[in-house]
């Protein structure tokens, strides 16, 4: 059988004294959807941290599409082609919409236009203008335009209002339907789980559960801790 597209083995993730990440395994297949799902302090942005390159890993692998990526500058991750929605989406306010998609390096931004006309009608604004909707659309529009082989996300639906959560969402349907890979960390564990193929529980640094996102749904502790079942 192929490799996984992301294969992450032993990874571990320190602060100085504080171990955040204790040694966790897990993959994303090619065209999968996998969430990281847990409590606040868990790991999760510790862990998309470390696969992007944002922070050095302790200890552990990182392969994408077989290649040793651990330890690897955000520059060469990138080329790679593993690129990140941030948390806090990180678009850059003083500059116009057309100016933040021309900062992912593609030459026509068109494509995008035409996939989120709410973009082209603000093209020339500010991107502080947009809502936090509209600016979490226009990361991911820019993320899109590096063309990822993996798409990271974190937290897309972090302070959004219920209608655009449902918008992002219905977004990352879209892309779970054209084929795209993706590495989902999202508080909102319901729709996390439904959009997902499989899915992992990150519990204090480690991984408490795996399974696939319809099981998880069922799974009572899940439901307790993380649904309000």
């Amino acid at each position: 059988m192929p490799e996984p597209m992301l294969v992450v083995r032993d990874l571990v993730v320190r602060y100085g004294p504080i171990e955040a990440v204790h040694g966790i395994d897990f993959e994303v297949g090619q065209g999968e959807v996998v969430a990281l799902i847990g409590a606040n302090g868990a790991g999760k942005t510790s862990t998309l941290a470390a696969i992007s390159g944002l922070i050095r890993p302790a200890r552990g692998s990182i392969r994408l599409g077989g290649r040793e990526l651990a330890g690897a500058p955000p520059h060469t991750i990138f080329a790679a082609g593993l690129v990140q929605v941030p948390e806090g989406r990180e678009i850059l306010a003083r500059m116009s919409v057309h100016e933040n998609l021309l900062l992912s390096g593609a030459a026509d931004v068109r494509p995008m236009y035409e996939r989120f006309p709410i973009l082209a009608e603000r093209r020339g604004l500010p991107a502080g203008n947009l809502s936090g909707g509209e600016q979490q659309l226009l990361a991911i529009a820019r993320a899109l335009l590096a063309k990822p082989r993996l798409l990271l996300l974190d937290e897309p639906s972090l302070g959004l209002a219920p209608k655009m959560v449902a918008t992002v969402f219905a977004v990352l349907a879209e892309l779970k339907l054209a084929g795209t890979t993706m590495l989902l960390v999202e508080q909102n564990a319901l729709r996390a789980l439904r959009m997902a193929d499989r899915a992992y529980v990150l519990e204090l640094g480690r991984i408490g559960l795996t399974g696939t996102g319809a099981a998880l749904l069922r799974d009572d502790g899940v439901g307790r801790a993380y649904l309000g079942a």
